[in-house]
């Protein structure tokens, strides 16, 4: 029976799509559209699995040739909007997301024109496929959309080895997908929803644990992250830097918590500004952060302070910063936040001082 046929062949994508969309019931990390959006992309590729297996039992029996053109036109054209989708889902874009969608928008008219015309691939009357004078155009989009996608990955983890462990999966994986119908034909299109459905799922996870990892208010990386973070690599820590807000209660007391919520946002994003390469900065607790900087010089260091300053006292707020420094190499992560913390408090202390206001810590 053709139903057993597809079941038998295509049951690991089933369970790894099963799987997904149940992940996604309990899932309270994605705003609900996100969820909504991964929720067609499992459709969408079950459908695509439709297609291919009936594409290739039509083969099989020489079938309706037409309706076998259609069905490779669908499957040229699903791969670039599935990956299309996955990134437009995932938000890595923030601005005019839907210009994504453009290449595989043409690739998709260029695939049905190629129907009748054969500019893409074409039938012969034993039903072998050919590929036409834009037979690799398919590929170089699929290609196009992966390096973007992990470019966009890179650009939006925080850069630790931790985090390069699904960025190199993706390389691999694609890589993979755009190589393999070469060396083994193509029979990869059967395999190809599956190596999708999972890199989906795999995607979902790490997208999941990127958001556990972030500050809900600031969107700078949380406590958890600056735990996890510190462990991984310590040897390559060069620096901490400590940095409270000054006059916080103050805020919340006399303009009430979403004014409060309100600076604190508002000296975190001056924070991201400031930041380099190789600086990362945690929201560690109600007004207070941290910034890790790895591999950099103490000079690197003082500049950073010295941008964070500046930023922040173009606003209406303030702030106090002090670092620790490892000369050597030597110092323990206990060390540098001990002394970072000492030092900014000594920097919060001249503050009240200079200003005559009163330190309100209850």
């Amino acid at each position: 029976m053709i139903v057993t046929e597809y079941v038998v062949q295509n049951w690991a994508l089933i369970l790894v799509l099963l799987g997904c969309a149940t992940s996604l019931i309990s899932t309270v990390f994605l705003e609900k559209k996100t969820v909504i959006r991964v929720y067609v992309l499992i459709v969408e590729v079950a459908l695509l699995s439709i297609v291919v297996f009936v594409e290739f039992h039509l083969a099989e029996t020489g079938g309706n040739p037409t309706l076998r053109a259609i069905l490779i036109a669908i499957r040229y054209s699903a791969t670039p909007l599935l990956l299309a989708q996955i990134i437009y889902t995932y938000t890595l874009i923030k601005k005019r997301k839907w210009l994504v969608y453009i290449p595989c928008a043409v690739l998709t008219v260029i695939d049905f024109i190629s129907v009748p015309t054969g500019i893409v691939f074409s039938l012969d009357a034993a039903g072998t496929m050919h590929r036409g004078v834009l037979g690799f155009l398919p590929y170089i989009v699929v290609g196009a959309y992966c390096v973007l996608l992990v470019v966009l990955m890179i650009v939006h983890s925080s850069q630790n080895s931790s985090e390069k462990i699904p960025i190199v999966y993706f390389c691999f994986a694609f890589t993979a997908g755009i190589i393999m119908p070469f060396l083994i034909g193509k029979e990869y299109a059967q395999l190809f929803c599956a190596t999708i459905a999972i890199s989906v799922f795999v995607y979902y996870v790490f997208s999941i644990l990127q958001v556990t990892k972030r500050d809900p208010l600031t969107g700078l990386l949380n406590r958890q992250a600056f735990y996890s973070d510190i462990s991984t690599d310590p040897e390559d820590i060069s620096a901490l830097v400590s940095i409270d807000m000054n006059g916080l209660k103050t805020i919340n007391d006399n303009e009430g918590h979403l004014a409060g919520d309100k600076a604190i946002s508002t000296i975190a994003s001056c924070f991201l500004k400031a930041t380099k390469r190789r600086q990362l900065v945690y929201r560690i607790g109600g007004d207070e952060f941290v910034i890790v900087c790895r591999k950099i010089s103490e000079d690197d260091v003082i500049k950073l302070a010295k941008r964070i300053h500046e930023l922040v006292n173009a606003t209406q707020y303030s702030c106090s910063v002090g670092y620790s420094y490892s000369y050597d190499g030597k110092k323990s992560i206990d060390e540098l936040l001990s002394e970072s913390d000492a030092n900014m408090y000594y920097e919060k202390q001249l503050y009240y001082q200079k200003t005559n206001k009163t330190q309100r810590t209850n």
